[in-house]
């Protein structure tokens, strides 16, 4: 976890996090991820995607959950596609590939890592 969200740490067992703030710390890059909360069960962070950006992910090792704040786009899962818009939620397998494209509005995106 970086040191700015451990000094926001109230205790070992919960923290709180302003997604606002954390929005603040993104660079300008035409995608990028912040993580937030990292802990031996569980990380989490924001992912942005700017409109024509391509998404290089690789397969993961845990499970996924997305759930989309911001934007439209389609989103590619193994050999299947469907439209991603805000409201919903993803869930990405661990090792399945997949990858957003035809990204057409800047995308944002919490996303959940599991064991």
């Amino acid at each position: 976890m970086s040191t700015a969200m451990q000094s926001e740490a109230f205790n070992e067992g919960w923290q709180v996090m302003d997604l606002a703030e954390v929005r603040e710390k993104f660079k300008g890059n035409p995608v990028e991820y912040l993580e937030v909360l990292n802990v031996p069960a569980l990380s989490c962070g924001l992912y942005k995607l700017a409109a024509g950006s391509k998404d290089m992910q690789a397969p993961h090792d845990e499970d996924e959950v997305y759930f989309v704040l911001e934007g439209k786009a389609r989103m590619r899962l193994q050999n299947e596609e469907r439209e991603v818009r805000p409201g919903m939620l993803l869930y990405v397998g661990a090792s399945m590939e997949h990858s957003f494209f035809e990204i057409e509005e800047d995308m944002l995106l919490l996303v959940f890592f599991s064991a």
